[in-house]
C-alpha cells in the first residue's frame, strides 16, 4: 500500500507544482497557528472556524495540513497525502466563503469578497499530486523503489 502511494516518475513538472503549492499554502498555515503575515492566530482561528460550525479535530487538521503537509510536500514525503488534504481544504473554503462572490479575485475592491480563481488552481495543482505523485527529488520515491534492486533513486 505505501508503495503504491508513494509511486511516481522523475517528473519535473510534479516537482514544481509540488513546491509551488507548498510554498503557497504554508504562510497560511502560519497565520493561522502562529499569527504571523498578518493572521490571526490559533485561539482567533480555533474560534472563528468554531462559530462556522467547524468541529475542533476538523479545525487542527486543517492547521496540521497546512502548516506541516506544506512542508511535507516541498520534502515529497506523502505527497499524495498532504495534496488531498489541501484540496479538500480548499474545496471547503471555496463553498463556504467564496462561492457567492463569483470567479474574480477581488482586485480592484469593487465585490464584497473574494471570488474563487485562486482556489481552482490550488485544486488543479492538488489534484495533478493526487493523481501523478511527487516527482523528482520526491523523498516517496525512496518507499516507491524496487527492494529488490537497491540503491535510492530520486
Amino acid at each position: 500500500m505505501l508503495k503504491l502511494l508513494a509511486a511516481t516518475d522523475n517528473s519535473p513538472a510534479q516537482f514544481l507544482i509540488r513546491l509551488a503549492l507548498g510554498v503557497v499554502i504554508f504562510p497560511h498555515g502560519m497565520q493561522k497557528v502562529f499569527g504571523w503575515f498578518g493572521g490571526s492566530g490559533y485561539s482567533a482561528t480555533v474560534t472563528a472556524f468554531s462559530a462556522m460550525g467547524f468541529p475542533f479535530w476538523a479545525i487542527m487538521l486543517l492547521m496540521v495540513s497546512e502548516v506541516f503537509g506544506s512542508l511535507l510536500l516541498v520534502l515529497g514525503l506523502f505527497t499524495r497525502v498532504w495534496a488531498l488534504a489541501i484540496g479538500a481544504a480548499i474545496a471547503v473554503c471555496l463553498k463556504m466563503n467564496h462561492l457567492q462572490y463569483g470567479f474574480f479575485m477581488n482586485w480592484f475592491g469593487q465585490q464584497q469578497g473574494e471570488g474563487y480563481e485562486y482556489h481552482i488552481l490550488v485544486l488543479g495543482i492538488a489534484l495533478a499530486l493526487v493523481v501523478r505523485g511527487g516527482g523528482m527529488l520526491s523523498l516517496d520515491r525512496i518507499f516507491a523503489r524496487d527492494r529488490r534492486r537497491g540503491g535510492i533513486v530520486f
